[in-house]
């Protein structure tokens, strides 16, 4: 009687095998959407503003033509809130990664991380409690008589970095406090035997290697920020609309789905040059 063998899969078919679920997964609620989103920018509005046939650009000659200061200011106050994040959060990282205590560092990383705990959202309103005319800030200010009346501060650009700072912090300085912590401080001692200051050891040798920290911050503060609608509506309200709140827009009600769709393509676009600058620089350890 013959003996029957069986044979084994490969670590290749197993390997495989273990990662479909996740390929299905990416494919039905990652890749799908992106398509679909990518093919209705190339149609034009129909009734009840979904998109149907025929295909045009009209959309993003739109977005080009219309939109583009809005898109440009979304840039801009992105990257304002990185470089504000990025000059707190870096002293903040060394601060924590420099204490001697690990019960200190403990507890710094805790309440860095606390504010998870609690929503977004509910952060957001909190915060709009305090920016109002009659919140903390104005009755601190009108009490000290440093103001005569309450100042406005919702409903502004500032109120909007503001929001987005408060929000994003801990992923300026999550990343960084993992570089300092590897960095080896007895190249400072070696900078300073060699003749170099404070100023001149921090640039040509601690900044170069906690970059990769550094450039993973901007990317994780950056992405998330120019893509925002929450804070920009409750703490912009008309004048702090960006891209986000756009799109948003043209997804409600009777709105214009075909173009909604070409400013997300217009976001993946600037997200994804975002991430090609971190796959070219971040990973590099220096």
């Amino acid at each position: 009687m013959a003996s029957i063998t069986r044979r084994r899969p490969g670590p290749k078919q197993s390997g495989f095998m273990l990662a479909l679920p996740a390929i299905l997964w990416l494919t039905l609620f990652f890749l799908l959407p992106v398509v679909i989103v990518f093919v209705v920018s190339f149609l034009s509005r129909g009734r009840g503003g979904a998109g149907e046939l025929p295909f045009t650009l009209a959309n993003y000659e739109r977005v080009w033509d219309v939109f583009r200061p809005i898109i440009i200011d979304s840039v801009w106050v992105a990257f304002v809130t990185t470089v504000i994040c990025l000059l707190v959060g870096y002293p903040l990282a060394f601060f924590i990664s420099t204490r001697k205590d690990p019960r200190m560092r403990s507890f710094a990383l805790f309440m860095i991380i606390l504010p998870f705990w609690t929503n977004f959202l509910v952060r957001t309103y909190a915060l709009q409690t305090i920016l109002g005319r009659e919140g903390i800030v104005n009755t601190v200010l009108l009490n000290l008589q440093l103001l005569s009346e309450p100042a406005q501060l919702l409903n502004t650009p500032e109120a909007v970095i503001l929001g987005l700072v408060y929000g994003y912090l801990p992923f300026m300085v999550l990343p960084i406090y993992a570089s300092v912590e590897r960095f080896d401080f007895r190249f400072v001692e070696a900078a300073h035997d060699l003749g170099a200051n404070d100023i001149r050891a921090f640039l040509r040798v601690v900044l170069p290697l906690t970059l990769p920290g550094v450039i993973a911050g901007f990317i994780l503060v950056f992405i998330p920020t120019i893509g925002a609608f929450v804070t920009p509506d409750l703490l912009g309200g008309t004048r702090g609309i960006m891209i986000g709140n756009l799109i948003q827009q043209q997804f409600r009600g009777s709105g214009n789905q075909p173009l909604g769709s070409a400013l997300s393509v217009v976001l993946m676009a600037m997200v994804m040059i975002a991430l090609l600058v971190y796959i070219r620089f971040g990973d590099k350890e220096r």
